[in-house]
């Protein structure tokens, strides 16, 4: 890697506590509609630094994580909740389960095909799938902002944003092209409150953007992004709101198919 180059993304348990904590804080609704029973077996695909997954374990089930970030695994760990580092494009455990939950970590693997293949190798048969996602039009004023300003400075060749954000028809298409049932998806707009300004959200989600720009460059490129998108997701109250959109689904393994 050039010297100058971002890594694409790096997990920083400590600093997604910090920025981000409001991910699982906001998992309720996904959680409730997961349901899960004492002494069922869930996956969770993407557990992060497992605080949602540990709220499964506290509901009786046994629960697994598996993330892609050795740091994040290490945090979960620490929880007393077996997880393991493995990247959801390439699910290949040797146990099948209840459910595989997901929360906050679908959008980052942009092959889709290939993960929902992957969870459905994974379930039993009529075994559920409940997920939170960002969906279509998803943080659509904080990537304009980004794009506009590195634009500004002739940066239009980097990597584009790292997501993966479709709307009902597509993943619920996905969905049963794998064998599931869908039983609900929607799109819900839900604006969130930051815990600072958005410089600290860029920090912990938006490394992917600047692969391309010098070190030396970010501090001051990333002043030029705050107060870019300061009249966009900043309130009166100085309060700042990244301009979510999430796609929440809970789908089903049809019987019939056939691992």
């Amino acid at each position: 890697m050039d010297q100058n180059q971002r890594p694409i993304q790096n997990w920083d348990p400590r600093r997604y506590a910090e920025n981000a904590r409001f991910v699982s804080d906001l998992g309720s609704a996904v959680l409730e509609l997961l349901a899960p029973n004492p002494g069922e077996s869930i996956l969770d695909l993407g557990c992060g630094d497992g605080a949602l997954t540990e709220k499964i374990a506290e509901c009786g089930a046994r629960v697994v994580g598996v993330d892609s970030s050795p740091d994040q695994i290490k945090a979960t760990l620490a929880r007393g909740i077996e997880a393991h580092v493995l990247n959801g494009h390439a699910l290949n455990l040797d146990e099948m389960f209840d459910a595989v939950f997901s929360n906050a970590a679908l959008h980052w693997m942009k092959e889709p095909a290939r993960v929902i293949e992957g969870v459905a190798n994974a379930l039993k048969p009529c075994g559920r799938f409940v997920a939170e996602m960002g969906g279509a039009g998803n943080v659509s004023k904080v990537i304009s902002g980004i794009a506009d300003v590195l634009a500004a400075r002739g940066i239009t060749n980097g990597p584009k944003h790292p997501w993966y954000f479709p709307d009902e028809k597509e993943y619920g298409g996905l969905l049963a092209d794998a064998g599931f049932i869908v039983h609900e998806i929607e799109l819900i707009p839900r604006p969130t409150r930051l815990p600072g300004d958005v410089g600290g959200w860029i920090d912990t989600f938006g490394e992917g953007f600047f692969a391309e720009v010098p070190g030396a460059d970010l501090p001051v490129i990333r002043e030029e992004i705050i107060e870019r998108l300061r009249p966009e997701i900043c309130d009166d109250d100085g309060v700042w709101w990244a301009d979510y959109v999430r796609l929440r689904f809970k789908a089903e393994l049809s019987a019939e198919f056939l691992k």
